[in-house]
């Protein structure tokens, strides 16, 4: 067997805690949204924890990625676990107390949401200092598989939960996770980031130089527009399966299940292939297709009849492998060229830039599906998104060719 190199330990160390974290993190918010859903049966309700759950990253990621550059990574991330853990443990002994306040679970999944604020962008940006250059996109996969695998395993864990006891012991199992997550990072040695830039900069200046950092990378500039509108035509139609299984193939929630759970599958499963392959050499080729290909599964899925629920499934799995064709490549690309004192900064940039565009695009999609239909959202969805995979291609294939010659010159 293959030893492992000194950057795989360090990797699967904090990725173990991670993924330990994300499992509970995971099932505790599938209890928190069915205990909202049992207490109060308000779609408004609900709404309102998707929000809450949003706004931080949304409105904070920027600031927070300035943070994230100026200070100790790894202390960042160990804070934003402590804080979840602690917030968890709070609203677990508040309700063995008998205090049941929908208001105090709002405020705890605010917290969450601004614990993830940190530690996603932190976790990305400190990657480089741990994986070398040329194995930054096989360290993704790794990394988006156990992601995968731990999202889709996460609601059947609290489910499982919440029929055997109560959400204060699910709140109790995200401190074990969070616990662990924490003890397994700090055993972690991570090299110190630079941060020159820092100590001469008032705190708009240095996001400012985040801003500049992301608008010399002329590569991401040129993503930035098929980026954005990918994620406003690519979110609603993972939201829409459910309408597209129950109101248009006829199903049930045991088809929807098995819908979902495919369209996981997929994802873990080219997050694996990536892993062990990094993926296509010419990574912005990859990108494109993945982009490409969605759109054709968009299409296909849209113009299935219904009585073809069968197809639709492997429709589905087949999208479900092409979002890491996108995501991988892409993380890895600004892991490898923004200069490590702004990665931060970028990353969060970007993240916030996304979290916008989703409910942008739900904000689109639900009038227009409303009035033509869930299945031709789908097949319109699909034409824009193989536009998209092509004009992204003409616009980047040039940066293949230099991706190539640093990997080259970073494997010699």
């Amino acid at each position: 067997m293959k030893k492992l190199e000194e950057w795989q330990k360090s990797f699967f160390i904090l990725y173990i805690g991670q993924a330990t974290s994300l499992l509970s993190s995971s099932a505790v918010q599938f209890s928190i949204i069915w205990w909202i859903t049992l207490e109060t049966g308000s779609a408004l309700s609900l709404t309102i924890a998707s929000m809450v759950g949003l706004l931080p990253q949304a409105i904070l990621g920027p600031f927070a990625g300035v943070w994230i550059d100026r200070y100790n990574r790894k202390k960042i991330m160990i804070i934003a676990d402590s804080a979840v853990a602690l917030s968890s443990l709070i609203l677990g002994v508040t309700f063995l107390l008998g205090i049941q306040s929908i208001l105090l679970v709002y405020l705890v999944l605010f917290i969450r949401a601004l614990g993830e604020t940190f530690h996603k962008p932190a976790l990305q940006a400190v990657i480089p200092q741990l994986v070398p250059a040329s194995e930054l996109t096989k360290a993704g996969g790794y990394g988006q598989m156990i992601n995968s695998a731990c999202t889709m395993v996460g609601p059947m864990l609290g489910a499982f939960i919440m029929s055997v006891t109560s959400l204060p012991y699910a709140m109790l199992v995200d401190v074990l996770g969070a616990t662990i997550a924490v003890v397994t990072l700090s055993l972690v040695n991570i090299s110190k980031q630079l941060k020159k830039q820092s100590k001469n900069l008032d705190f708009i200046q240095d996001m400012k130089q985040g801003i500049n950092a992301f608008r010399s990378n002329k590569a991401l500039n040129r993503l930035a527009i098929p980026m954005l509108i990918s994620t406003i035509i690519f979110v609603p139609i993972g939201t829409m399966l459910p309408l597209m299984v129950i109101g248009y193939f006829n199903g049930t929630a045991w088809h929807n299940g098995i819908v979902q759970t495919l369209f996981s599958i997929g994802m873990l499963i080219a997050a694996m292939l990536i892993g062990i392959t990094g993926g296509l050499k010419r990574q912005f080729l990859m990108i494109s297709l993945s982009t490409g290909l969605l759109g054709i599964c968009a299409l296909i899925g849209g113009i299935l009849p219904p009585h073809l629920f069968w197809i639709f499934c492997i429709v589905v799995f087949v999208m479900g492998t092409t979002g890491m064709g996108f995501n991988i490549p892409f993380t890895s690309y600004i892991q490898r060229t923004v200069p490590a004192e702004n990665l931060g900064k970028v990353i969060s940039l970007i993240t916030s830039a996304m979290s916008f565009a989703a409910p942008v695009g739900m904000f689109i999609a639900g009038p227009i599906s409303e009035m033509i239909g869930v299945s031709n959202w789908m097949f319109f969805s699909g034409v824009f998104m193989i536009l998209i995979g092509i004009v992204c291609y003409f616009l980047t294939r040039e940066f293949d060719i230099s991706v190539n010659n640093e990997v080259m010159l970073d494997e010699k």
